[in-house]
């Protein structure tokens, strides 16, 4: 397994054609593996390509990529990156993942970032078929992660504050409902909603265009399963994964954080 990052020059035309549409730019990064073929899926239950976008900055974008197989991000690189610019390494860098992946443990706590499609299957009546729809309120955005079956398959748990840090005491409102963003290190940040067209397969028509609610998370977690927390990392977490959602990375707790 690979971990990338590329940073994207957002002055260039081509960056603006690539962050404008979440079509072009997982077209962009798939080709970026010479072993991929466009029509290939990828194998349930097995590593994948996963991607997410990071907007730290109005000029600090960056693209991290987890990859089975290192990637070549020349194209990038001329499209949307400073390719006369190059002193040391071809534009982006590129690290072997799995010495990482080996040294998680159970226990042991980790700041994170996720950009997911939190969603949900709904009805309006018994008789008819369930729609899946995503969640557009912070506080329901907070409730798909923190969803205890869904940190147990993930092999991690949500740590919450300490007491004397919460704003609210016992972390409900006023009206004694969970306060999830007052209870636990979590926050939501970066709600877009975008709609876009799905290349169809050879021979067959256009379908309907997609819409994509995406939002970022930052926290702090415990893993309780190293083995889990490893397929979350590598296979990534939820829906619209080909659209740069399910990408989960940690990185280690300032020195003297209190966890």
């Amino acid at each position: 397994m690979y971990l990338t990052r590329f940073r994207v020059n957002t002055a260039r035309t081509g960056a603006r054609r690539l962050l404008a549409s979440r079509q072009v730019l997982h077209a962009a990064v798939m080709s970026s593996f010479p072993t991929l073929l466009p029509t290939d899926q990828p194998t349930p239950g097995t590593p994948r390509v996963l991607w997410r976008l990071d907007h730290n900055a109005p000029g600090e974008v960056l693209l991290y990529l987890v990859s089975p197989d290192a990637p070549d991000l020349t194209h990038l690189v001329e499209q949307a990156g400073w390719p006369t610019a190059l002193v040391d390494g071809p534009g982006w860098q590129t690290r072997s993942y799995t010495p990482f992946l080996d040294t998680l443990t159970t226990g042991t706590h980790w700041d994170f970032r996720l950009t997911a499609n939190p969603v949900h299957h709904i009805r309006r009546t018994d008789d008819e078929p369930r729609k899946r729809t995503a969640h557009l309120t912070p506080h329901h955005q907070m409730g798909w992660l923190l969803d205890p079956a869904r940190q147990e398959r993930g092999g991690f748990r949500i740590l919450e504050k300490p007491k004397d840090k919460r704003l609210l005491p016992q972390g409900t409102t006023h009206q004694g409902h969970e306060h999830h963003g007052d209870r636990y290190q979590l926050t939501v940040r970066d709600h877009h909603t975008s709609t876009f067209g799905k290349t169809p397969p050879p021979g067959t028509r256009r379908g309907k265009p997609v819409t994509l609610v995406t939002v970022t998370y930052d926290g702090r977690l415990e893993i309780t399963d190293p083995d889990l927390m490893r397929r979350t990392l590598t296979q990534g977490l939820g829906k619209a994964k080909a659209y740069g959602c399910g990408l989960m990375t940690l990185v280690p707790l300032p020195q003297g954080a209190t966890p």
